[in-house]
């Protein structure tokens, strides 16, 4: 008998939990953290939301191949294989993109799923005429305006609905997962997917979590900046902002005691598995920006937190592990704990054999980033963003979404066939043109800024602040990247965009 918990947050920068250097407290992320092995070098993958789920189904790197979309046609699931291996999959997630076309193939790879809505955009609360002034005089002029006005007016108005904890869609996640345990906690084989929105923007909470996080700020509310700079901003909204994701912070830690506490409860420790990561962090004034995407990713937003309770290694709990892991070990990790094997074509390795001491690493290096971004690595002692030249740059689809809206038909002209990939079992796939135009990711704030290839020492310089370039060094992270690009059968152009044909 094998169950298991993953619990998946959204823009979850580690820095803000106690546990990993945080000055607010979280005790529940504490509770976790010593009933776990707790990872201090796991990375992200892809970049955002969705490139980064594709990465978590299937093992392997989204963002050398697509920008935002579905599974494709080819792709694994490791969902999928804990079905035909007969573990009972279960989602129960606010993550309101699920629901758009570019996330459309996602949810319905488990046996049964639940959404709860109101998150950001969500086109949930009906309004024909909004009130435009009151929110005009209510919200941080950032926060209505910008080229997302339309949209954040959708999350204006489903923020109408949120009156008591209850009514935040956060908290009726945790209701619903606690469900899910009280109706099944006594069956064999499930897998349950809790999956919080929170704290992703905008970081909206119930007003008592604010307390003990004064600032001087005295505007409208501002829990909602845009990808941008943030030293174009005071002090104080810049206090205010950060202030507003630690009250979101302490909320989610909130909702995870109520699950530590139900495991408590009925002595589930000693059944159940848990793992606990998010997708991405994001940059609160680090580096003097707001987000994501644009930016070079700092490791604000590409180192993340993960911790895993696994009941067969009561003896680790409280360990720290050093070793680099990355977003693609998660797949072949859940097999793991069910004694599945990994999905066909995944490159991300199990996490059990490291925690249990039988290997002292499972990569040389994580490699991560954003589709038409720069190519991120990382060996543990040293990142290494490497920007593009401005040599085209093509999309490989069978399902030619973005995260809103299908492509459109402009981007459909000159379309050809490609043979496929390694990972694409002999079908071929659309070349398409990525065009500047499209609607694919970043689109907030503008596009790639910051553009340099740049060094960072992680062991003089941890936090990122003083770049260096250095042929040694960069000749030898090129060597593993080189080798990464062969293991993804990156696209031929890839090779050329980044000069290293």
């Amino acid at each position: 008998m094998t169950r298991s918990i993953f619990l998946l947050f959204d823009s979850l920068n580690k820095l803000a939990l106690e546990s990993y250097g945080g000055s607010v407290p979280t005790p529940n992320f504490n509770r976790l953290a010593s009933k776990s092995v707790v990872f201090d070098n796991h990375f992200i993958g892809s970049m955002p939301c969705m490139p980064a789920r594709r990465d978590l189904h299937t093992g392997r790197l989204n963002f050398l191949h697509r920008s935002w979309g579905p599974l494709e046609p080819f792709d694994d699931s490791f969902v999928v294989k804990l079905k035909e291996n007969g573990v009972y999959g279960h989602l129960v997630t606010d993550h309101w993109h699920y629901w758009e076309d570019g996330g459309s193939t996602y949810h319905n790879r488990y046996n049964t799923y639940e959404f709860i809505r109101g998150q950001e955009y969500d086109l949930w609360e009906p309004m024909v005429s909004p009130p435009l002034k009151e929110f005009q005089l209510k919200y941080h002029e950032n926060q209505f305006g910008g080229d997302k006005g339309k949209t954040r007016t959708q999350n204006m108005i489903n923020e109408t609905r949120l009156k008591t904890d209850k009514d935040f869609p956060i908290s009726q996640c945790f209701d619903a997962a606690l469900s899910f345990l009280d109706k099944n906690r006594e069956e064999e084989d499930w897998f349950l997917q809790l999956e919080c929105f929170d704290p992703h923007e905008p970081f909206t909470s119930p007003k008592r979590f604010r307390e003990g996080l004064d600032t001087n700020y005295k505007g409208p509310t501002y829990s909602w900046p845009q990808y941008k700079k943030s030293n174009e901003e005071s002090d104080e909204e810049i206090a205010e902002v950060r202030a507003n994701y630690m009250a979101l912070i302490k909320f989610c830690d909130e909702q995870l005691g109520r699950l530590l506490d139900y495991l408590d409860e009925y002595d589930m420790w000693d059944e159940v598995s848990l793992i606990m990561t998010t997708d991405h962090g994001f940059l609160l004034n680090e580096h003097d920006w707001w987000g994501k995407i644009r930016m070079p990713n700092y490791n604000e937003i590409a180192s993340i937190p993960l911790m895993i309770h696994d009941p067969n290694s009561a003896h680790l709990y409280g360990q720290r592990i050093d070793a680099l892991t990355q977003a693609t070990d998660i797949a072949s990790t859940i097999l793991d704990i069910f004694s599945i094997d990994p999905c066909q074509n995944a490159l991300g390795q199990s996490l059990l054999p490291l925690m249990q001491g039988k290997v002292d690493r499972v990569r040389d290096i994580a490699f991560y980033g954003v589709f038409g971004g720069a190519i991120n690595c990382t060996d543990g002692n040293y990142t290494f963003f490497i920007y593009p030249n401005d040599k085209p740059l093509f999309e490989y689809t069978l399902m030619p979404m973005h995260s809103s809206s299908m492509f459109a038909l402009n981007e459909l002209e000159g379309a050809e066939l490609h043979p496929g990939f390694n990972f694409t079992k002999g079908v071929p796939v659309l070349k398409l043109e990525a065009r500047d135009d499209a609607r694919r990711p970043p689109m907030q704030g503008g596009g790639f800024a910051d553009t340099n290839s740049i060094l960072y020492d992680l062991k003089k310089d941890p936090r990122q602040l003083e770049g260096f370039r250095d042929p040694a060094i960069e000749a030898k992270l090129l060597s593993l990247i080189l080798t990464e690009l062969k293991r993804q059968d990156a696209p031929d152009e890839l090779y050329e965009r980044f000069n290293l044909a």
